[in-house]
Formats: C-alpha cells, sequence, structure tokens
C-alpha cells in the first residue's frame, strides 16, 4: 500500500474513533431539545448513541478493513457493557468510570507485558510499525504509563465537575491530550526504527 493510502486509512480509523465521542457529546448537550423532555436525561440518551455510534464504528471498520483492532473492540465491549448499566440502572456513574476502568485495564496489560519482557504494544499495532524490539519495549512502557495518566484525569474531571464539562472534556481534552503524548514519542520512532523503514506512527484507542 501507497503511503497516501496508509495515511487515509489512518485517518478514516481516527474518524471512526473519534465519531462516537462525538455523537455523545452532542446528544448530551441537545438531546432535551432533539427529542424533549429534562436536560437532565441528556445524559441517558447520550449513552445510548454512544453505544449505538460505537457499534456502527466497530461494524464499518470491519467490512472496511477485514478486522477490528484490539483496542477499539476492547473499548466497545466496555462501552456496551457499562452503558447498559447506565441505562438500566439509571446511574450515570457507570458511563463516566467507564474510561478509568478501560484506561486502567490497558495500562494493567502494557505494563505487566513489558515487566515480563514482552512488548506487547507490537501486536497491538499488528505490522502498521516497524521497529527494532527495545524499540516496541520503551513504548509499551510509556503508553502504559500514560493510561495511568488517562484514568487519574477521568476521575478527576468526573469527580469534580458537571457531566457538561466532563462530556466536553472526554472529546475536546483526552483525544488532544492522546495526540500530543504521541507527538512526542517521534523521537522513539527515528532512533528505533528498524532498517530500511519509514513507516509513520499511529495513535493507538483512548476513551
Amino acid at each position: 500500500m501507497s503511503a497516501n493510502g496508509k495515511a487515509a486509512g489512518q485517518g478514516l480509523r481516527m474518524l471512526l474513533e473519534l465519531g462516537p465521542l462525538a455523537v455523545f457529546f452532542l446528544l448530551n448537550a441537545r438531546a432535551d431539545a432533539i427529542f424533549g423532555g429534562p436536560a437532565s436525561g441528556n445524559i441517558y440518551y447520550a449513552t445510548g448513541g454512544f453505544m449505538a455510534a460505537t457499534v456502527a464504528s466497530l461494524l464499518y471498520s470491519y467490512l472496511r478493513f477485514r478486522k477490528i483492532p484490539t483496542m477499539p473492540l476492547v473499548t466497545g465491549v466496555f462501552v456496551l457493557v457499562f452503558g447498559t448499566l447506565t441505562l438500566v440502572l439509571h446511574d450515570e456513574t457507570f458511563i463516566k468510570v467507564k474510561p478509568t476502568l478501560v484506561n486502567l485495564l490497558f495500562a494493567g496489560a502494557l505494563l505487566g507485558a513489558s515487566w515480563a519482557g514482552y512488548p506487547l504494544l507490537k501486536r497491538l499495532f499488528d505490522g502498521a510499525l516497524d521497529l527494532t524490539d527495545e524499540g516496541w519495549m520503551v513504548l509499551t512502557r510509556r503508553w502504559g504509563l500514560f493510561f495511568i495518566v488517562l484514568a487519574a484525569i477521568n476521575e478527576i474531571v468526573w469527580r469534580n465537575f458537571s457531566t457538561e464539562f466532563w462530556a466536553g472534556f472526554k472529546l475536546f481534552g483526552i483525544m488532544p491530550l492522546t495526540m500530543a503524548f504521541a507527538m512526542t514519542q517521534l523521537p522513539v520512532f527515528r532512533k528505533y526504527a528498524a532498517p530500511e523503514t519509514e513507516k509513520a506512527p499511529e495513535t493507538p484507542a483512548a476513551d
């Protein structure tokens, strides 16, 4: 595949990951105006829309690429489980704590694999990048630590700010933070690139 084709594919994957977050944000902000009812119920419309958009995103990803990346798939399962709990029990705490648990799961998997000497991130990227094993270990450790930071940030935000602020921060805070962190790892790709490779980095999914 050409460099332009790979860039287009990565851009599409990013849109598929951002789409459900955008749906969640919009419904949490405007569901009362769209469907009627009190604004206090917006979070539940947003949760239902988030679940539907996540399923649609994963299905399209499979139809388009013939596979679903591991991290979006795991995140999708958590969205469905915690979204269902939110709707059935009518308790928004479940959907708010979901990003914390997902990020801690990713952190535990990456740091545990790093401790065992296994560069798990190499498998998650599934050939999208060509680095030395040492480079993959560096990235595995760093992303594991970063997911802990994301979990801590989510806990601080949802416990101390309004639902509206938290919903906006998921889309306009977490994603830019993740992209910024990915950019700081560019020296790793240059330092540990395998011979005769010039592949661009791809950003793991996060919620």
